[in-house]
């Protein structure tokens, strides 16, 4: 389960910047998903949960914003927004694609106190 290591990720960064930017607490955390990152948002959500306990970060609620999938066709040389990573070219129904977007897993911002 990489959704737990990914939470554990996000707080780090979240702490490290109440450190710097001195805030006290979190009450909105805004993730940016990928269609490609291959995250479960079930799962995300339960760790979330999980890993803000005793946090600054404890009580946040936390929005995950879709993030759309994008492919290079070789085929017809577009860039083109898929739904799932196996789908052909929605432009010329070519099948040789390389994802060059939606893979990631981002904080977008965040609403401090």
């Amino acid at each position: 389960m990489h959704e737990l290591s990914l939470c554990e990720s996000v707080v780090d960064v979240i702490l490290e910047n109440a450190r710097l930017h001195d805030f006290r607490q979190v009450r909105r955390v805004r993730l940016s998903i990928g269609r490609f990152a291959g995250v479960e948002t079930a799962a995300l959500r339960f760790s979330f949960d999980v890993v803000v306990r005793g946090t600054l970060v404890e009580g946040a609620e936390l929005d995950l914003v879709d993030e759309p999938g994008t492919a290079w066709c070789f085929d017809c040389g577009e860039t083109v927004t898929l739904a799932d990573r196996l789908d052909p070219c929605p432009r010329c129904g070519g099948t040789r694609l390389h994802p060059n977007g939606g893979m990631d897993v981002a904080i977008k911002d965040l609403e401090v106190v």
